[in-house]
């Protein structure tokens, strides 16, 4: 299982590949939060998401032989991304299993990335079955977009660093609120927060809460649905069997937005701190600024986890600012 001291042996490896993004802030969404907010903009990382860290720390620890024969991974875009931006800097084949439904900018940045992209139906087709089918028959190893422990490692270092920087400004409490899929991120940032009293949360959109739900009731539980929101990034079936422990032992309470407000935080996080995220990468925010009652502490800290939004996305988020 991923640990704290593993997390910073990732950050070694990682120091000198992975951008140590920045802390945020904007007296305007301040204003509207009631409090101070930070945003941790991954989505300035390299292949536009913190998938990357993940990504590059597990490949740099398989095997030589395993490596060379190549990597396979499953995902609606940015571990996709991640995985096959590391696999090209390693010299190795990548083959990446992505739902016919991700956002056409996703997929054709994975294939530009001299990735082979697998095509299949999320709501019909098993992706699991598909990448271990593959990856039996063509001895490719997988690369988990979430449930593996250097995968969690890799995502860890985002922790590490909003930890350090927290306590150059002063902060020693805080709620870090995470965009959450199947936990990934989430569990590695609240190992990475471990020796400090600063929160993790996972933050979800609504209808596709199986994390806050599987914490609240003590057990893993599946959303009803696996299609149906806009924040593709983060729509999974339930939590990790190596996520969740550590979710269910290191998280506070999870909160959930709905499209909406995930689109409007797209907006704001443009207007006031002139980024790009995607809507999915938008959700922490969208609980701070518009669930501010959930949230406890003088300051909350949001982890922007992701900018590979299509143009028309983009331009719908926009236009919930007009007027």
């Amino acid at each position: 299982m991923s640990n704290l001291a593993r997390i910073r042996q990732a950050a070694g490896v990682l120091d000198g590949v992975a951008r140590r993004t920045p802390l945020l802030s904007s007296p305007f969404l301040d204003e509207i939060a009631g409090r101070r907010v930070l945003v941790k903009a991954e989505c300035l990382q390299h292949t536009g998401s913190f998938k990357l860290r993940g990504a590059w720390f597990a490949i740099s620890q398989l095997p030589e032989a395993d490596r060379a024969r190549g990597v396979i991974a499953f995902s609606s875009g940015n571990h996709a991304q991640g995985v096959a931006y590391a696999a090209r800097a390693a010299g190795i084949p990548a083959v990446i299993i992505m739902p016919q439904d991700a956002p056409a900018l996703k997929i054709a940045n994975t294939r530009a990335l001299g990735a082979e992209v697998v095509l299949y139906d999320r709501a019909t087709e098993d992706r699991d079955a598909i990448g271990a089918e593959l990856s039996t028959t063509r001895g490719l190893s997988l690369i988990k977009p979430f449930d593996n422990a250097d995968v969690i490692a890799g995502q860890g270092t985002v922790g590490l660093e909003i930890a350090q920087d927290a306590a150059a400004l002063g902060i020693e409490q805080a709620d870090v609120l995470v965009c959450c899929g199947g936990g990934g991120l989430t569990s590695g940032v609240a190992l990475g927060l471990s020796e400090t009293r600063l929160r993790a949360r996972p933050v979800e959109p609504e209808g596709f809460d199986d994390v806050a739900r599987s914490l609240r009731e003590g057990q893993i539980v599946h959303n009803a649905a696996l299609t149906g929101s806009i924040c593709d990034a983060i729509i999974t079936p339930a939590p990790g069997q190596i996520t969740f422990p550590i979710l269910a032992q290191r998280c506070g309470p999870g909160l959930t937005v709905t499209d909406d407000q995930a689109l409007r935080a797209v907006a704001l996080a443009f207007q006031r701190l002139k980024i790009v995220v995607e809507p999915g990468g938008a959700v922490s925010l969208a609980a701070a600024l518009f669930h501010p009652d959930l949230v406890e502490g003088d300051t909350v800290i949001c982890v922007a986890t992701g900018g590979n939004v299509d143009a028309a996305m983009f331009t719908r988020a926009l236009t919930t600012l007009e007027g």
